[in-house]
């Protein structure tokens, strides 16, 4: 039955919220354009916007703690270890840093660590492989922090692997995010604390709040094992890597595994985020002993929203303004905002061999549509885009001319660069990035290049859609 007077309450304390909103949004936007966009909804839609406000408005992470930030002392004691170990290394064997690559060491409020060796994991086979073996041979503890973990075969054999070397006296500590984790079973992490494994789940420490606010998502995929060897880069725990589940198209995506004193700098990453979620810092190793197993420079760039400035959006505007001869991206979502766009143009322009690779089928139908938007502007500027059309590219790797690659979770859309908690291995030599070029190269065998006709020989609802699409970028 329709109340007058019950619609009139309602839309008065629609718009008493949506003006809290707006003063929300005043205080801490960081984009104009996204603020614009949430006051007109807040004004003109309030009871529809006030809810979609509350679930993705937030454009920081006030609750988290970054311990080293803010003055932690027990996480800020870490860090400094970490830099007098680096420091003692021999510097006559490392490499001077450059502008660009000191921007990023004061990005990472770390320093490339040398002494590192680096194996180049090309695909979700060799990846599960590779990281079930270091789990295997762990003899004193297991840090994972993965975005998303199923209960399917992949998942299933992580599980048994970790439940064994708990039982053999290995501390375990498993963190997941909520998110990308929602249907993982309960019985799968009540098995796994039942074996002596400590879990814990990425929110934001109150989990009234957390379920109110959705746009915060911890995006990194991590293993470390004994503080010597690590993980970084692209691949989650579920069969769709392997390209063994139901329904999915094989999935191409790389990761990286690390021995040596990067990991630490990896470590330092995961225990913010487990210290976050559980307030404790476990015992850990943090100092190298022993020979170091190889000569590559790397530093570990994490990033997110809970930073002093958008450090996701900073880490790919300095390698695309740095980069003189080439800049190779490989993303499964090409969103980007105007001013990385901007910035990929005036490569281009100067010369630069600028190639985006992008997955013909996504998971994503908007950011399909979105991504053709940009077709345009890339063509008129010189900037190659590319298709893969072997299944889902899922890979997120970053090549600058033959000085340094990039492994890790960030994806060229506004949600890595200012939403995501990610994370990056950036390795500086040149062999290394040789091979990363030879496996981009043969990536691009499987792709095809799209241009300005891709756009508009396509039909006038297809190129609506599309411009319509972009207009999400700040959500997608």
């Amino acid at each position: 039955m329709y109340h007058p007077g019950l619609l009139a309450a309602v839309l008065v304390i629609s718009y008493m919220l949506a003006f809290a909103c707006i003063h929300r949004v005043l205080m801490s936007y960081r984009t104009a354009q996204g603020a614009a966009a949430w006051i007109i909804s807040l004004l003109t839609m309030a009871p529809l916007a006030v809810p979609l406000f509350f679930l993705f408005g937030r454009s920081r992470f006030d609750g988290y703690v970054k311990a080293r930030r803010l003055g932690n002392q027990a996480v800020n004691h870490l860090v400094e270890r970490f830099e007098r170990q680096n420091a003692a290394l021999s510097e006559p064997h490392r490499q001077p840093d450059t502008d660009e690559l000191m921007a990023l060491t004061r990005l990472a409020k770390q320093p490339f660590s040398t002494g590192n060796d680096c194996q180049l994991l090309r695909d979700g086979v060799a990846t599960v492989d590779a990281l079930l073996e270091a789990m295997e041979q762990s003899q004193e503890y297991i840090l994972l922090e993965f975005y998303i973990v199923r209960s399917d075969h992949v998942g299933d054999r992580i599980k048994q692997v970790l439940k064994r070397k708990a039982a053999e006296g290995v501390r375990v500590y498993f963190l997941y995010d909520d998110i990308g984790s929602l249907f993982l079973s309960r019985g799968y992490m009540r098995e796994m604390r039942k074996a002596g494994v400590e879990t814990a789940s990425f929110g934001d420490g109150d989990v009234r709040r957390h379920r109110l606010q959705i746009n915060f998502r911890n995006h990194r995929k991590l293993l470390i094992c004994d503080g010597r060897v690590g993980f970084v880069g692209g691949v989650n725990l579920g069969d769709e890597y392997l390209g063994t589940a139901m329904h999915h198209e094989p999935w191409r995506d790389t990761h990286c595994r690390i021995e040596g004193p990067a990991v630490v700098a990896l470590q330092l990453a995961w225990t913010e985020d487990w210290h976050w979620a559980t307030k404790a810092i476990p015992e850990l190793n943090w100092s190298w002993s022993g020979p170091y197993p190889g000569e590559l420079d790397v530093l570990s760039v994490a990033t997110g929203p809970a930073d002093d400035y958008d450090s996701g959006s900073l880490f790919f505007l300095n390698a695309i303004n740095s980069a003189r001869d080439r800049l190779w991206i490989t993303t499964p979502y090409f969103v980007p905002d105007q001013q990385v766009v901007n910035a990929l143009q005036l490569a281009a322009l100067r010369g630069v061999d600028v190639r985006i690779l992008i997955p013909e089928k996504s998971d994503s139908l908007l950011v399909t549509l979105a991504a053709y938007s940009y077709l345009i502007q890339a063509s008129r500027s010189g900037i190659s885009l590319y298709q893969y059309r072997q299944g889902f590219m899922h890979q997120k790797v970053l090549l600058v001319d033959n000085r340094y690659a990039a492994i890790g979770t960030h994806n060229l859309d506004n949600r890595s660069m200012r939403l995501n908690f990610e994370i990056a291995a950036v390795i500086r030599n040149s062999a290394f990035a040789g091979e990363v070029e030879r496996m981009l190269e043969k990536d691009l065998e499987n792709c095809h290049l799209l241009d300005a006709a891709h756009f508009y020989d396509r039909s006038l609802p297809f190129r609506l859609a599309c411009r319509s699409a972009r207009l999400l970028a700040p959500l997608l």
